[in-house]
């Protein structure tokens, strides 16, 4: 780790241990940003309450034992016991050219965790037959974000797609699938349009509920018949799983999204257990029978009348629900799995009954303290009214769908200013643009927040969005190539970085706009492998002050990879690259590139190309392409 901030922490720790004791020295050192220095220490505010002293006078006594030789340049205390820090240049440098030396390949932080865990994330968990619509959106991008940095970090990530798979509407679609044969123009709705082929089950269910012999008696017994291990009916419920298999995969091949059919864990792996289950939380006492149904009542849990809130293991009629499922989940993930860790990417209406889940399984002696169960809470997507997204038929929009407009509206911006490119090219750029756009979006908010689904916000080019951070890159490959580090694309002009009068400015962003080489141009698509790579093996210089805050915040890159594996915030990474790329822009703005002297000339393209490490490494932890130039 080369975090400047995170390396003084140890030496004020022992300045407050010599200066008030070691009982002292676990302190928190409380470093914050500074507007007069590089970092500020608060930590002299709550000594000064335990030790009945002035803060200031703790502060002064804090900065007399302090170590910082070859550190930093300047030691000051401000305000009522503020103490500025602000670090040596050339330590800065040695810090950069360490951080160089040892870039890994992208997306790898600079520092692993110390301790590896075993992390299961269940998400995405979609519905067979079912249309994925835009609230599946946010779980499988969140989930796969931070399965992403997990496994950059060292941990053993196992992603778990917890597919609804089991249960009664399989009866209907079963009987509906038979009814209308395999090879019925029908049946390959559960690939392009799966909403449709379950809305023509449920309608024929519906219309014939008073019909003793009708097609809902029929769907009725299929569930009796699927449950039993009927050899006809499984085989076709096995085809109905594999037909909406296809359909998640092309969502998920459209979206960039790591899980496949080996992640795919849904309800029915648990069926057979689920008898087994409901005995062994009886016999224990931690479940018992009310109202005819076999529950659980985890303390702390209270319905509006006061009363205990129960969570429902076996229903009256003997069939299992969600919570029993949940229970059987939970339970093989610490059993089999050996979970050290266990993430619910779901949305935020489920937040009680995870909890409930999780009580009831501690209770149980299922889930032990030494395993950590988090519910990643998951807001909604709204439309422009402020309300869910909806369709205008008020029906939910569906992902395949949106996600296409992303790209034909990627495209049409590349048709318009990028013509000169060939057909495969604007249409891998657009797929790049259109689809990361979408997903940087969603990730730049907080995940248990809500956000206003914008297309013309999402594309834009200034602000932090993704086109924005993208572009960022794509210009400094473009300076690269012009430099003779990278190749030039097979097919494309470069527009970003060109040198004009001795200076370079065009395509230039001012105040995160962009006011030239406008448009989103050719890319190919990267596997996050060496295409950002030969770093220039020159030492760079730290001199001009936007060398020295682009310096300062490429070296904070595995302090927030580290948080954002901590607190499951992807969020954190998208503001990350934007302020990154904001800081390239200031520094390309200030600092002359291709028309430098030699020294200083390579000593900046090693830096552009270890800010080029940084956003494309950090682009693709969020699941993001990064397009050779735009």
């Amino acid at each position: 780790m080369n975090n400047p901030a995170e390396l003084v922490v140890p030496r004020v720790q022992a300045a407050i241990a010599s200066a008030f004791g070691e009982e002292y020295r676990g302190t928190d050192p409380v470093i914050r940003p500074s507007q007069f220095a590089d970092i500020q220490i608060n930590a002299a505010m709550a000594l000064a309450k335990k030790l009945g002293t002035l803060p200031r006078d703790a502060a002064a006594r804090i900065v007399e034992a302090l170590e910082l030789d070859g550190i930093c340049t300047a030691v000051e205390i401000s305000g009522p016991g503020f103490i500025n820090l602000t670090f040596d240049g050339t330590w800065i440098e040695e810090l950069l050219n360490t951080e160089s030396r040892s870039a890994e390949a992208p997306g790898a932080p600079a520092a692993r965790q110390a301790e590896a865990r075993r992390v299961v994330v269940d998400y995405s968990s979609p519905n067979v037959a079912k249309e994925m619509h835009v609230g599946h959106l946010r779980t499988t991008v969140v989930g796969d974000s931070i399965v992403r940095v997990l496994e950059a970090l060292g941990d053993t990530v196992i992603r778990q797609n917890h597919i609804g798979d089991w249960g009664t509407p399989f009866g209907m679609l079963v009987e509906h699938w038979l009814e209308i044969g395999e090879d019925s123009p029908a049946a390959a709705l559960l690939v392009d349009d799966p909403s449709a082929f379950y809305q023509a089950a449920r309608a024929k269910f519906d219309d014939s509920a008073a019909d003793d012999d009708g097609f809902a008696t029929r769907a009725r017994l299929r569930v009796v018949a699927l449950q039993g291990g009927d050899a006809e009916t499984f085989a076709v419920w096995q085809r109905l799983v594999a037909q909406s298999k296809r359909y998640f995969n092309a969502i998920y091949a459209m979206l960039g999204i790591s899980l496949t059919d080996d992640h795919i864990a849904g309800e029915s792996s648990y069926d057979a257990d689920l008898a087994r289950l409901c005995q062994e939380l009886e016999d224990s006492g931690v479940a018992r029978v009310s109202d005819g149904a076999l529950c659980t009542f985890p303390a702390g849990f209270t319905g509006r009348d006061g009363q205990p809130q129960p969570l429902i293991i076996r229903k009256s009629d003997g069939g299992y629900g969600y919570g029993t499922t949940d229970l059987a989940t939970i339970r093989y993930r610490v059993r089999e799995l050996e979970a050290d860790r266990v993430l619910y990417v779901v949305g935020a209406p489920q937040n009680v009954h995870l909890r409930m889940v999780m009580a009831t399984a501690r209770d149980a002696g299922w889930l032990p303290d030494t395993v950590e169960a988090v519910h990643v809470q998951i807001g909604n997507v709204l439309g422009e009214d402020g309300k869910i997204l909806k369709s205008r038929s008020g029906a939910p929009v569906k992902l395949m769908a949106l996600l296409e407009e992303a790209v034909d509206r990627a495209r049409a911006v590349i048709d318009t200013s990028r013509p000169e490119l060939t057909e495969e090219e604007r249409a891998v750029t657009a797929r790049q643009v259109g689809i990361g756009a979408v997903k940087y979006a969603d990730l730049s908010v907080g995940h248990d927040t809500e956000y206003v689904f914008d297309f013309d916000r999402m594309l834009a080019l200034s602000g932090n969005t993704g086109p924005y951070v993208q572009y960022a890159a794509a210009r400094i490959r473009s300076i690269l190539r012009k430099a003779g580090v990278l190749e030039h694309p097979a097919a494309g002009t470069d527009t970003a970085g060109t040198d004009t009068a001795g200076t370079d400015t065009a395509g230039t962003d001012t105040a995160g706009t962009d006011t030239a080489g406008t448009g989103f141009g050719a890319g190919t698509e990267t596997d996050g492998t060496d295409s950002d790579g030969g770093i220039p093996a020159t030492a760079i210089a730290v001199v001009e002050p936007a060398e020295r805050a682009l310096a300062l915040h490429l070296l904070e890159y595995g302090a927030t990879l580290s948080k954002v594996g901590e607190v499951l915030e992807p969020h954190r990474l998208c503001a990350y690259l934007f302020e990154l790329a904001q800081l390239f822009t200031s520094f390309y703005d200030q600092c002359p590139v291709l028309k430098s002297e030699d020294s200083v000339r390579e000593s900046r393209l090693a830096l552009c190309a270890l800010v080029l490490r940084r956003l494309s490494g950090g682009l693709e932890l969020l699941g993001i392409e990064t397009p050779e130039n735009m």
